[in-house]
């Protein structure tokens, strides 16, 4: 029977991380997906994995976007102008909401070691400028899902009658998912979403396609239908798989990407710099280095 038909989730393009090694920042860097073609992605625009001990990412400004971190191995050590600080562990996330400006720092706990995936969403047109705000998703109160043989770690939105932590300012759902051996998980995903499923260990089948470990699957919008499920399954008869599915309605608006700055126009992200140079973000803080252990 069709998979339209059903309701199945099925993969539109596949595609594969590329690993650019190490820059002045960071130990090492892959791109997962970048802004090239932003109406693919909508409202995605960019998952880039990083691995750092020092310097990592000092002090530096955003408007108009969310970035979602989370970590997969290592303590990441964060602070902002709001005055936040923290450190998160594996398995936890960072959910910013940079809207009007923010001037943050990501760096490893004691210059360590910090693995994370960081995914850059963007805010609609009439939210970009709302006030910023961090959320940490915590390990311990992270909302979970349980079936046979998979565990869900669920970020946003609701799965299985399991709301995640994260406040959010469009309809959005994420999540990581850990499936073992054998085990397989129907993830139902509202109909008007766009999906990316990120295989963070693999190999796994997603939507009926086989994914290594690296590799992204993507399902777009537009099956008619109020919720569709998207298949997924562990292959490898002898490790789990674990995947981040992410999926939110596309904004369809004009997207304007100007270094650390999302808008709609160019003339925007022209102001954004023109009022982080004048100071309009706040003062870049002089906070010391985290001296705690958890």
């Amino acid at each position: 029977m069709n998979a339209q038909l059903t309701g199945q989730r099925t993969l539109t393009r596949i595609t594969t991380k590329q690993q650019l090694g190490p820059d002045a920042q960071v130990d090492d860097k892959a791109l997962v997906f970048v802004p090239t073609d932003p109406a693919l992605t909508d409202p995605f625009l960019a998952l880039v994995e990083d691995w750092f001990s020092t310097p990592g990412f000092e002090w530096h400004p955003h408007r108009g976007l969310e970035t979602v971190t989370t970590v997969i191995d290592g303590v990441l050590e964060h602070g902002d102008n709001l005055g936040h600080t923290g450190a998160l562990q594996a398995g936890e996330v960072q959910w910013m909401t940079a809207g009007r400006g923010i001037v943050h720092r990501e760096l490893a706990y004691r210059d360590e070691h910090a693995h994370v995936l960081q995914m850059w969403l963007n805010l609609p047109a009439a939210k970009k400028m709302t006030p910023s705000r961090y959320q940490d998703l915590t390990k311990g109160a992270m909302p979970r899902v349980h079936a046979p043989g998979v565990t869900i770690d669920v970020h946003a939105g609701t799965v299985d009658g399991v709301t995640g932590a994260a406040r959010t300012h469009h309809p959005v759902q994420g999540l990581v998912a850990t499936l073992d051996p054998g085990a397989s998980y129907d993830l139902r995903v509202p109909g008007e979403h766009r999906l990316f499923a990120h295989v963070m260990n693999g190999p796994l089948l997603v939507g009926g396609r086989e994914l290594r470990a690296g590799q992204t699957g993507w399902s777009d919008p537009g099956t008619g239908r109020a919720t569709t499920t998207l298949q997924l399954a562990a292959v490898d008869p002898e490790q789990p798989g674990r995947v981040m599915v992410y999926s939110g309605t596309p904004l369809r608006e004009p997207v304007a990407v100007g270094g650390p700055f999302v808008m709609n126009t160019k003339v925007e992200i022209t102001k954004a710099f023109t009022d982080f140079h004048a100071g309009s973000f706040g003062q870049v803080p002089r906070m010391a280095r985290l001296a705690y252990d958890r």
